[in-house]
């Protein structure tokens, strides 16, 4: 919306002016006395009118909602692409529901959803089991095994996922087959993708997860890019497998940050993320470069018999509560110049390249990763605690 601008009051003004010139000549030759008369008034009521037509604002249309669902002849994907035009009210008014959702990946369609909302719980567990694909890293191990499919991909870009995304089947294994592609959407419920299995490229760019985000022994084939990812009160990677590029650079984790046992092929990239919660690394393998330049650990960071068989970069990275690298190996180069201990840090049994590793400790394993985890539960309760009394 706009005003009509200085030339329509320049002309309101001039056209008030004429009118009261051309009375006064009237009122001379006629010698009619038009002082206090209809003449002052029409040209009072003339002003006004014509001032209140120039301070009127010009209505501009908005641009109108666009909604693409064009989909292929085959009927191949479930598509609703939103565009950056339409309000809320209109996400409202064309939103998703989940179930829907699932009902076209049970078709063995592609979604590819964008700027739209989606109602309800995403249940993946109610998808059938089937044969296992041959892309599986599992399928060596056990030819027979059996698993939930879905063969297409997953596109929800810059939507609101108001439900819980869950799997959480301990006993079968999800196979994402597609890639899955999920920049920018807020997931409002807890996001439980455990024991699933990417033959893809999994993007999470720009996401928020404002509850827990849970992806226990879940297998990355083609890796993980969470750059500027937001994470809510508890983030689980709990024995992940990574045999590509883990990138979570900028990413932050506002509550327990659990990548115990988790497996990284080649590199993980965790440079300027922020860790705001207890944070743990025990047992975990970087088969090539853990570079984290520049993140933040604002609790206690563990790091307990950690393998670093590719360079170990901390450089600029800020500890603000206790470092525990103990039993951690490095075997190419480990920086840590420039980095910040705010308090206690330990690198007790600690071992570097060209020096073997100490035989004595290693049935404490497991007794250190439960430590780790206890300490880390203990940090989030207190914190909950603190948040709760104040």
């Amino acid at each position: 919306m706009k005003n009509r601008g200085p030339s329509h009051e320049w002309k309101c003004s001039n056209f008030s002016i004429d009118v009261k010139k051309r009375a006064d000549r009237l009122a001379l030759t006629q010698g009619i006395s038009y002082k206090g008369g209809m003449l002052v008034r029409a040209s009072v009521g003339l002003l006004a009118g014509c001032l209140l037509w120039a301070s009127m604002p010009v209505v501009v249309s908005a641009a109108p909602c666009r909604i693409e669902t064009g989909s292929d002849r085959a009927g191949s994907a479930l598509k609703k692409r939103l565009s950056l035009d339409c309000t809320a009210h209109d996400r409202e008014r064309y939103k998703i529901q989940a179930v829907e959702v699932l009902a076209a990946i049970k078709q063995g369609k592609s979604i590819d959803l964008s700027g739209v909302v989606i109602e309800g719980d995403l249940r993946l567990d109610e998808l059938h089991l089937g044969a296992l694909p041959r892309e599986s890293e599992r399928q060596p191990i056990d030819p027979a095994s059996i698993a939930r499919v879905i063969p297409g991909s997953l596109s929800v870009t810059h939507s609101i996922v108001r439900g819980a995304v869950r799997h959480g089947a301990e006993r079968d294994v999800l196979i994402v087959k597609g890639a899955v592609d999920m920049t920018g959407t807020r997931f409002e419920q807890t996001v439980d993708l455990s024991h699933a299995e990417f033959l893809q490229p999994v993007t999470l760019s720009e996401a928020v997860c404002l509850r827990e985000c849970y992806f226990v022994r879940a297998g990355f084939l083609r890796g993980l890019t969470a750059d500027g990812t937001t994470f809510g009160p508890h983030t689980r990677f709990h024995r992940a497998r990574f045999h590509d590029r883990a990138a979570f650079r900028n990413a932050r984790f506002n509550g327990i940050a659990e990548f115990l046992e988790v497996e990284f092929h080649p590199d993980a990239d965790f440079t300027g993320s922020g860790f705001a919660s207890g944070t743990g690394f025990s047992g975990s393998v970087f088969h090539g470069i853990a570079d984290f330049s520049g993140a933040r650990f604002e609790r206690e960071a563990f790091f307990t018999f950690t393998r670093f068989e590719g360079d170990a970069r901390f450089h600029g990275t800020v500890f603000r509560a206790t470092a525990d690298f103990d039993d951690a190996r490095f075997a190419a180069r480990d920086e840590f110049s420039g980095a910040v201990f705010e308090h206690d840090a330990t690198f007790a049994r600690v071992t570097r390249r060209d020096q073997p590793p100490p035989t004595s400790g290693s049935q404490d394993k497991p007794m250190q990763y439960g430590i780790t985890l206890a300490l880390l539960v203990l940090s989030a309760a207190l914190i909950a605690y603190l948040i709760r009394s104040r």
